[in-house]
């Protein structure tokens, strides 16, 4: 993803990979929203916090102690991955992000369906509405 126009170049195979560039995205998007006044820096932390969270606990699920708890992680990354849809969206509905960060906003809802595929498939099917 390059950080001058949001654009996703490479969406690589291995989840982990994916979610660490979708953390750098968010970074990146934090650091443009310092720069629209101080509404939208307001609103930073909380994305900074959710949107990097989400690899951070899938990353802790392959160490989970068991297949009950990695499903509770994977359960919780979903949760962060949703928390900042609603985020991104709200920031795109108040025109703060633009159509140039769609890119982003993209990648998070691809992320929910991969990772709500995973947990469903798991045997975790308490997932229905993505």
């Amino acid at each position: 993803m390059c950080a001058s126009d949001w654009t996703v170049r490479e969406k690589p195979y291995d989840l982990r990979e994916r979610w660490l560039q979708f953390a750098c995205a968010i970074v990146r998007v934090v650091q443009f929203l310092h720069t629209q006044g101080p509404t939208a820096t307001a609103l930073c932390d909380q994305l900074l916090r959710c949107g990097t969270s989400a690899g951070a606990n899938y990353e802790e699920a392959d160490d989970a102690s068991s297949d009950r708890d990695k499903l509770s992680k994977r359960r919780i990354a979903l949760r962060e991955l949703k928390e900042t849809r609603f985020r991104l969206r709200v920031l795109r509905a108040t025109g703060l992000l633009t159509a140039e960060h769609d890119p982003v906003l993209n990648e998070n809802a691809e992320l929910v369906k991969i990772l709500a595929t995973i947990i469903r498939k798991s045997g975790g099917s308490k997932t229905k509405n993505t």
